[in-house]
């Protein structure tokens, strides 16, 4: 190889290039190796606090459940242990309100207040069926009304304090009951839709 011919050099020139290109490719794939292992530790991360969440939910929500019932207030349905729990609908996501469709009766007045129950109901094929949920509400004089047969017969906007004397008695009007999601009553609206079954 002694020859002059200047293979030597040229041996050498490539075996440098060859470990120029070798050496950056090597970097650039530890580089994408790195980069993979730290988004599998972040979306391992992210899922780990996701499963987290989901099971300090899960048994907070079931601790609730199991242990002691608080002491009900004025504004919070009465739970009874004869009837299914009462739990307020929820609106659904993008929706302002949710609804409940039950018997209102029982209507008196209370420090101001208008206490009701509610016997809940469901809507079979435009028939009303009980649930077997009662409660009871506490809800202001102000709320308002939509009333037809309730209201003498004449359709409109009422407040709930000027039906207490019709809604006194027993079962005997429909109302839908809209809930915000904070599960207070925002109006009740007579369900003239449904036949009582």
């Amino acid at each position: 190889m002694g020859d002059g011919t200047g293979l030597d050099d040229h041996l050498a020139d490539l075996a440098a290039s060859g470990q120029r290109f070798a050496v950056p490719l090597a970097a650039e794939q530890i580089r994408v190796r790195g980069d993979r292992r730290r988004r599998r530790k972040r979306a391992a991360r992210v899922s780990g606090g996701v499963l987290l969440a989901a099971a300090v939910a899960v048994g907070g929500l079931s601790l609730v459940r199991t242990g002691e019932e608080p002491a009900p207030t004025a504004a919070k349905p009465t739970p009874s242990w004869s009837t299914a729990p009462f739990v307020p609908p929820a609106p659904s996501p993008g929706e302002e309100y949710a609804s409940e469709i039950g018997y209102v009766y029982g209507a008196t007045v209370v420090d101001g207040m208008v206490q009701v129950t509610v016997e809940q109901l469901r809507a079979e094929g435009g028939t009303a069926v009980p649930t077997g949920v009662v409660h009871q509400l506490t809800l202001p004089p102000q709320t308002p009304v939509e009333a037809e047969q309730a209201a003498a017969g004449e359709p409109g906007d009422v407040r709930l304090g000027e039906l207490v004397d019709r809604l006194s008695g027993g079962p005997r009007w429909v109302f839908a009951l809209d809930y915000d999601g904070e599960g207070r009553v925002q109006s009740l609206r007579e369900a003239v839709w449904l036949t009582v079954g």
